[in-house]
């Protein structure tokens, strides 16, 4: 699901970014802001349950604020220190996808382009645990509670897509194979409102061919994605991040939709994050 796995980099930008991984030791002393640049690649399907895959290329900056009311980046979008408290953390959840030309798809050929779609909402994380490895650094688990309103656009005007319910465990561990390498596991699976599932999988008769019946969404599961990914310095202010995820889509239920196609997609990405200036105070590893 392209969408999922371009949220998923907007993370990997900062918590991955020099070893500033969403591990909270007290220890660290890290900059109090960072500039800098990402740029990734990474092949996804065009929507969920596609038989197509997609390359895109995304570059653009990057900051890091760790602010003592405001934090942005470090780990997510955006971080509301006034419910920060030791086991849990009111986080800003926020997905994106890039559109897709309907003609280019044999599948949706003849039907409207799928514009570009954005998720944003809140986004509940809960603490389940620490860990330390004698060789292999420190660790966190978290089960995350995201709710996302959805909206599509083609730069023109903005349409409501309906809503996503979406928990996610995640395990993050830093200092894995050596000091400076990162490592983060998700399995995330995926509700949807009804309106986001038409987006997808509905057929209105206008677009019935002799391949393509009419059909009718409904609300309800949309697929579960099982993503790992891993950075490492290349240099001191430059580090390399790659992913992969796998969606699986058994079960959906727009199963019967003409438009479904896989039962499972592959996404995979690389990219880098390029820290160009830094401030010179420092703030607590948190």
């Amino acid at each position: 699901m392209k969408q999922y796995l371009l949220g998923s980099l907007l993370a990997l930008i900062t918590w991955h970014s020099h070893g500033q991984q969403d591990i909270t030791l007290e220890q660290d002393l890290r900059p109090v802001w960072e500039v800098g640049a990402f740029a990734a690649v990474f092949n996804a399907p065009v929507y969920p349950a596609a038989n197509q895959n997609d390359t895109n290329i995304i570059a653009a900056p990057y900051l890091i604020y760790r602010g003592e009311v405001l934090r942005i980046g470090d780990g997510s979008i955006a971080r509301a220190v006034a419910v920060d408290e030791k086991g849990y953390e009111l986080d800003l959840s926020l997905a994106a996808s890039f559109g897709s030309n309907s003609d280019d798809n044999p599948t949706r050929e003849d039907m409207p382009d799928l514009d570009f779609l954005f998720e944003v909402g809140p986004q509940l994380r809960l603490m389940l645990g620490q860990f330390e490895f004698q060789h292999q650094g420190k660790s966190e688990l978290f089960f995350n509670l995201q709710a996302r309103a959805a909206f599509s656009t083609d730069f023109s005007g903005i349409q409501h897509r309906g809503y996503v319910f979406q928990p996610q465990l995640a395990y993050r561990q830093r200092g894995w194979l050596s000091e400076e390498t990162a490592l983060a596991i998700r399995i995330s699976p995926v509700w949807a409102s009804e309106q986001l599932h038409d987006y997808f999988y509905q057929v209105d008769s206008a677009f019935v061919t002799n391949q393509r019946p009419a059909f009718d969404a409904k609300s309800g599961y949309l697929g579960t994605n099982i993503g790992l990914s891993m950075s490492f310095d290349a240099t001191q202010d430059l580090r390399i991040f790659v992913g992969g995820r796998v969606s699986l889509h058994s079960g959906a239920a727009n199963k019967n939709s003409p438009l479904f196609r896989e039962t499972s997609n592959v996404s995979i990405a690389i990219g880098m994050v390029w820290r160009l200036w830094q401030s010179e105070s420092k703030v607590s590893g948190r």
